[in-house]
């Protein structure tokens, strides 16, 4: 166990990208979990919180492994060989697309109702999650993001595997990781306490920090 909860792994996080307090940075979770941590290198820097919403397309009857993933403008990231290896038909990978267009349609709808999403050009954005699986989630929100013209893009997460921290730092993309053990299995292992987060709590949260800083 390297954290006691979100809550503590997002605290630590903050300590290190302290140096960017003051700067005009805008800090995205990804939900659910990434949220409470995202939270807390929030409250730290000052800055506004918001969501970036991407669902991972699961592999035919692995629903863990994740052979890309879709982000919340509808775009496609695939590993297009691992889905070949694992027998992802054309039809079933269209009907998995369809459908996570769809949930993340709906969870932004959830989570956001019809708020403006935030302006993010020229600014300093800050992506958190609860770790890092296989990546697929984090590239599809450093994706959106990216169209959104920002100054710089950073990755913050307690936790991931040393190859996914390669793979997004070989794409440009500036990651803080704070623990990089092996062997990963799952993120989870490395948290005493990871229960699910709901979509309830992550609107509690947002609705929180906006109120805060109106």
């Amino acid at each position: 166990m390297l954290f006691r909860n979100r809550v503590e792994a997002g605290r630590k996080l903050a300590g290190v990208l302290s140096q960017l307090k003051g700067q005009d940075v805008v800090v995205l979770g990804i939900p659910r979990g990434g949220v409470v941590v995202a939270n807390e290198v929030a409250k730290a820097l000052g800055a506004p919180l918001d969501v970036v919403v991407t669902k991972k397309i699961e592999a035919p009857g692995e629903p863990e492994y994740a052979l890309g993933a879709v982000t919340q403008e509808g775009d496609v990231m695939m590993d297009r060989q691992a889905a070949e290896s694992l027998g992802a038909s054309s039809s079933y990978l269209d009907e998995q697309i369809r459908m996570k267009r769809e949930e993340v349609r709906e969870r932004m709808q959830r989570l956001r109702g019809d708020m403006p999403y935030p302006q993010l050009d020229g600014k300093v954005v800050v992506i958190v999650d609860d770790g890092i699986a296989t990546g697929s989630s984090v590239s599809a929100a450093v994706m959106s993001v990216k169209k959104r013209r920002p100054k710089e893009v950073v990755v913050a997460v307690p936790v991931a595997p040393a190859d996914a921290v390669q793979s997004l730092s070989e794409d440009g993309t500036k990651v803080v990781c704070l623990e990089t053990p092996g062997p990963f299995l799952a993120i989870g292992e490395f948290y005493g306490d990871f229960e699910q987060v709901e979509d309830l709590e992550v609107k509690r949260i947002l609705d929180e920090n906006a109120a805060q800083r109106r």
